[in-house]
């Protein structure tokens, strides 16, 4: 990596009154292999120098949840060991809605329990309010109620304080405005990469920029649960030849096309690897041409 290259080169987006470089880091990975694993858990020591060396190259937005933990590992008490007294500029994301119990079971929260895991992850992160908290809407939600009985909660508690903005994950636009009717929305955290796309996933990303709306793919490298090299062979050769061309890995150039869908757009590659983090960040200086572009978004309409 060029040592003159940080996260700043990705450019810079407003989450509300909140300024974030477009690559972040993902915290999911640092708990063990696998997206929601219990079983090996990675070396603690590891995980906080990795999340310490993202910090060093100017990562300032952290996405992190309760429900990130393995056997033994919990990311937010990672990013609280390695991270806090935290930097000023930091901002840390997390997210409610899912949970999981203490042996691991998932479960779905009710409107009033959103209260408890905000303030799970103010425990675990060692903070008194949390910079971002993006609601999760899964399906078994709706037998609980609407997204403006799940959002006008987190709109109490960002009134009291202990949330300073609010975000959505895995919603549609419909979702999206029935949000916003309730309380500002900065951010829209859903799955979207090369060849994880949709129309409809192009329309809200298209969306979000008309509304001066962050838009934050999770999953642009690799698949859910699948390690950040392991979707490799599953590298189609047009991006393959592009890489070549730059000098770059395959996942660089993912991240690439991901931050010039939008200035909007933010990244957050999640890793255990010190290497890694490093290929990240220098990914947010690679620059694709227009017709490399659409050599790419051909790729997710094949």
């Amino acid at each position: 990596m060029n040592k003159d290259i940080t996260a700043a080169d990705a450019g810079s987006w407003q989450l509300g009154d909140l300024t974030v470089h477009r690559i972040g880091f993902g915290a999911m990975r640092l708990t063990g292999s696998a997206a929601f694993d219990l079983g090996t858990p990675r070396d603690r020591d590891r995980s906080i120098a990795v999340l310490r060396r993202a910090v060093e190259l100017g990562v300032n937005h952290i996405d992190t949840a309760a429900f990130y933990f393995s056997t033994l590992r919990s990311a937010n008490e990672i990013v609280n060991s390695a991270l806090a007294p935290y930097p000023d500029d930091l901002v840390i994301a997390t997210k409610v809605g899912p949970g999981r119990d203490t042996w691991g079971e998932w479960t779905t929260a009710r409107p009033e329990q959103l209260r408890g895991q905000v303030e799970e992850n103010l425990r675990q992160l060692g903070r008194d309010h949390l910079d971002l908290v993006n609601l999760r809407m899964l399906p078994g939600m709706a037998q609980y109620g609407t997204v403006s009985d799940y959002v006008g909660a987190l709109a109490e508690l960002r009134e009291a304080g202990l949330i300073r903005h609010l975000g959505l994950s895995a919603v549609r636009a419909e979702h999206l405005a029935e949000a916003r009717r309730i309380a500002p929305v900065v951010c829209v955290q859903n799955r979207y990469g090369i060849d994880s796309r949709s129309t409809d996933a192009d329309d809200l990303l298209r969306l979000c920029g008309e509304l001066g709306i962050a838009f934050v793919p999770f999953f642009a490298i690799a698949g859910e649960g699948r390690e950040e090299g392991a979707a490799a062979a599953g590298h189609d050769e047009e991006l393959l030849a592009i890489a070549r061309d730059h000098g770059a890995s395959p996942a660089q150039v993912r991240l690439a096309w991901t931050l010039q869908r939008g200035p909007h757009v933010l990244a957050i590659p999640g890793t255990g690897n010190p290497d890694h983090v490093e290929e990240n960040v220098a990914a947010g200086a690679l620059r694709l041409s227009p017709e490399e572009l659409a050599r790419l978004d051909a790729l997710g309409r094949a």
